[in-house]
């Protein structure tokens, strides 16, 4: 049975396991409060990197989150790797939520573009600006979708599993942002959107919104 664990975090689980079991396995006094906060981290790392399967919803033009967390901006907004004004969907993942991605549609890689950046607090407005990200465009066939992932003020590391040409289905994960982060969303003016500010979403199952 697989365990709902993302493969990026065992370099992370196995070595403070091991830790962990051999502070505990000689927890004389002076190690016993070494152990227990080896075991707490242990346990907040193994929640971090938890990537749970998740049921994806069916129907034409359906667009579902990429990330787990709380929609925190919803703005038109033109971005330089697409050709008109789209609207911006911002989702703010913190520690306690999975942070795998999942791709919101179904289509072709088109662009993959990595930018280096600053690593503001994600739940800020100008972290969409301003901070470290991955950007990647993605063709339904129809229409072009824009999915960033951004770093945030704990987050140091981007990863991005897809290349430029790839086809993903709905709700594939694609990639993962380590400790705390941001995800947008660009949808066309056109897109129906389901969601309002203040709303908690899942990665893959929660739905954003239709293309029309």
């Amino acid at each position: 049975m697989k365990l709902p664990i993302v493969a990026d975090g065992y370099r992370f689980i196995i070595p403070l396991a091991i830790i962990t079991a051999v502070l505990f396995a000689f927890a004389l006094l002076p190690l016993i409060w070494l152990a227990c906060l080896s075991g707490l981290l242990l346990l907040f790392v193994l929640n971090f990197f938890r990537d749970p399967d998740r049921v994806i919803p069916n129907g034409e033009g359906v667009v579902v989150s990429p990330g787990d967390g709380k929609v925190v901006e919803i703005v038109e907004e033109k971005d330089p790797l697409l050709d008109e004004s789209y609207r911006r969907i911002s989702i703010f993942l913190n520690i306690f939520n999975v942070h795998v991605q999942r791709t919101p549609v179904a289509g072709r890689i088109e662009q993959i573009k990595y930018n280096e950046g600053k690593f503001l607090n994600a739940a800020s407005h100008k972290a969409s600006l301003d901070n470290e990200q991955n950007s990647m465009v993605i063709h339904t066939g129809k229409e072009k979708v824009l999915v960033k992932q951004i770093a945030g003020l704990i987050a140091r590391r981007i990863v991005c599993w897809a290349k430029e040409g790839d086809n993903y289905k709905l709700g594939e994960r694609y990639g993962l942002i380590r400790f705390g982060s941001r995800v947008d969303l660009f949808l066309p003016l056109s897109a129906e959107i389901k969601v309002s500010l203040g709303d908690h979403v899942s990665g893959g199952s929660s739905i954003i919104g239709y293309l029309k």
